[in-house]
């Protein structure tokens, strides 16, 4: 091949590389400007709030002491049911209840199903990628709940042995971190409608790990559950309110009412109502 020839295809081969990075490089920009439009447009949200004068409130109706359906009264309460009618009030529109959980929590707030959610949300660092997060007001340990009959658990040192089977709830910070955290038992990930009480009680897991609200609910309302507290700081976790990318304007009003309430003790007086006083974040 003669040295035109060769110059020829090099001089090719390079406009080639040129052509591929700059396609590659336009295909990166579309694929970042498709993300940014798969994320529903928020501007305006709390303009249109007030004219609909309604403020979707996705919540976790089993969530003791926070947003909690009680099937005797069939009352729904909690923490953060009283303070979504708070800040309905602040906004004087009317709180109107979306029934999610923490597994649906980031899509129901990207699709617009709720504009805040408003079950105690653990800001973690995966979600803080997706969501945007209040100022936090409540922030709560890990702790495990076993029966008084376990023969197996009796302390925070007998959680992580070999043969224990330690139930999450599926979707919780618990799962994230007891997924890390465990070297010797099995981690058994719960979804409805089982439930992680019910695995303990029936001798199927021999613990399951809450947080301080959750717990509660067993030891206020059964005779058979026992608090394995952790001898130390496990794992703490702050609690916030969530929304959507973009929701700058409610985000803002949602601060305001915390730090307000928090100054001049609504928080921790309605907290105290619901036994939550002992978590709250002045």
């Amino acid at each position: 091949m003669g040295s035109s020839s060769v110059r020829r295809r090099g001089t090719h081969m390079a406009l080639r590389k040129t052509i591929l990075k700059r396609a590659s490089a336009l295909l990166f920009a579309l694929s970042a400007a498709a993300s940014i439009w798969a994320v529903p447009a928020r501007a305006g949200d709390l303009e249109r709030i007030l004219a609909q004068e309604q403020l979707k409130v996705c919540i976790w109706p089993d969530y003791y002491g926070i947003s909690y359906y009680n099937p005797k009264t069939r009352q729904l309460g909690g923490l953060d049911v009283d303070m979504a009618a708070a800040l309905g009030r602040e906004l004087g529109v009317t709180p109107r209840f979306v029934d999610s959980s923490f597994m649906a929590l980031v899509d129901n707030l990207l699709s617009g199903a709720c504009d805040i959610a408003m079950h105690a949300v653990g800001v973690t660092a995966e979600r803080k990628t997706r969501l945007r997060f209040s100022q936090s007001y409540l922030r709560s340990d890990i702790y495990g709940i076993t029966t008084k009959a376990n023969p197996h658990v009796k302390t925070w040192a007998d959680i992580d042995r070999p043969g224990r089977v330690v139930a999450v709830q599926a979707g919780t910070v618990m799962e994230d971190v007891m997924r890390a955290e465990l070297e010797r038992a099995q981690l058994l990930v719960v979804k409805p409608p089982a439930t992680r009480e019910r695995e303990v009680a029936s001798g199927r897991a021999d613990v399951f790990m809450t947080d301080y609200p959750y717990s509660r609910r067993l030891l206020d309302n059964t005779d058979w559950a026992r608090l394995i507290p952790p001898t130390q700081v496990f794992h703490t976790t702050d609690y916030a309110y969530a929304v959507a990318p973009g929701s700058t304007e409610l985000l803002a009003r949602v601060d305001a009412l915390l730090a307000a309430m928090k100054k001049d003790g609504r928080l921790r007086q309605l907290a105290k109502k619901y036994g939550l006083d002992p978590i709250v974040v002045d």
